[in-house]
């Protein structure tokens, strides 16, 4: 019998709408007002002041390791603005921007880094996961929180961010093939940053694209400009429509860059030269965004300045206030609270012999 080639239904588009001089293709732009756009700005812009602040924190030994996400500011707010608050939020370690869209505080988000789980907590009535530390473990969590709100009916769909590094790891696989067997109403967003740590994209995978691992599951993917918030943006919206609408899952690959370190415990300077983040600079995504909103006569260079120290002093108060709670949160022996409903007897006998080690010093 002859060979006969197997056709495939799906292949892989680029998308970019915004170009590095703030220039947008109206007939690719989506439909985002002005207030929204200049909220999503100031997000972007909190974001990279907040975690620059942690930076210098860490450095001074006064919170622990932390993953910056300087330079994906773009591609978490571009992602999480095309989403109802209703939607599932799941998030690896990197989606700080993400996570102050949704809502959450700098006091938190600094009370967590310092290595206090109560800045950690999620609100009862939010729609938002905690931070996932191992890599791709969150992506069987999302799938199955997908497959829950199909269950129950519900016009909730979920999105998950991930990394390059996490498209090699089994958990990726795993919750692919059962978000696309099962079509639960999932987007998931690789932030292709270019760095699995120090291993960079091209030793991680010979495929051409990071996206068409999809297509192996019969999955539609897309690839997008991860700094332009106006790709971001217009692809989560379609992927997010797709869902809603029962046809299943959609991957999205977007191409960022970390402009900063892997974690405060790394030293790109190691592994990667100076001149590959200076040409990345060109892309910023919050420079685009000012470029565009500049020439659009929606945000001015003394509204930029004002904003600037807005946020400044935002982040400040955000720190004063959290130094405070952390010295009112001085027991260490809450490790013991939050793992039984009624603390079985040896645990109990644990608790009283730390907390006599605690008060004799040791």
């Amino acid at each position: 019998m002859p060979r006969k080639q197997v056709r495939l239904e799906h292949s892989v588009e680029y998308l970019s709408v915004m170009d590095k001089r703030g220039r947008v293709d109206e007939k690719l732009a989506p439909k985002i007002d002005n207030e929204r756009l200049l909220e999503m700005h100031r997000t972007m812009l909190l974001s990279r002041r907040l975690d620059e602040q942690m930076l210098i924190l860490q450095r001074q030994g006064r919170i622990g390791t932390f993953a910056p996400a300087i330079g994906q500011e773009g591609c978490q707010v571009g992602a999480m603005a095309a989403l109802s608050r209703r939607d599932w939020f799941v998030p690896a370690f990197r989606e700080t921007s993400a996570m102050l869209w949704r809502g959450f505080e700098p006091t938190n988000l600094l009370l967590y880094n310092a290595g206090y789980n109560e800045g950690g907590a999620i609100p009862e009535d939010s729609h938002d996961l905690p931070i996932a530390i191992p890599v791709a473990s969150q992506l069987p969590y999302a799938v199955g929180l997908a497959y829950g709100t199909d269950y129950r009916d519900t016009d909730e769909i979920v999105i998950t961010f991930f990394g390059d590094g996490a498209t090699s790891e089994g958990d990726f696989h795993e919750a692919m093939n059962f978000a696309s067997v099962f079509k639960t109403p999932i987007v998931f967003l690789c932030q292709n940053n270019h760095w699995a740590i120090s291993m960079p994209r091209r030793r991680q995978s010979e495929s051409k694209t990071l996206a068409q691992k999809a297509l192996a599951y019969g999955m539609p993917a897309l690839q997008i400009d991860g700094n332009d918030v106006f790709a971001v943006y217009a692809a989560v919206e379609e992927a997010a429509e797709r869902a809603r609408a029962g046809k299943g899952p959609m991957m999205i690959e977007a191409i960022t860059y970390r402009m900063s370190v892997h974690t405060t415990a790394d030293d790109p300077g190691k592994y990667r030269d100076e001149e590959e983040v200076e040409k990345w600079q060109e892309w910023d995504p919050i420079l685009r965004l000012q470029k565009y909103l500049k020439a659009k006569k929606h945000l001015t260079d003394q509204q930029i300045d004002e904003l600037e120290e807005e946020i400044a002093k935002q982040v400040n108060e955000a720190w004063e206030k959290a130094d405070k709670q952390m010295q009112e949160l001085d027991d260490p022996s809450v490790i013991f609270d939050h793992l039984y409903e009624q603390l079985p007897e040896y645990l109990k006998a644990q608790r009283q012999a730390f907390e006599q080690r605690l008060k004799h010093g040791g």
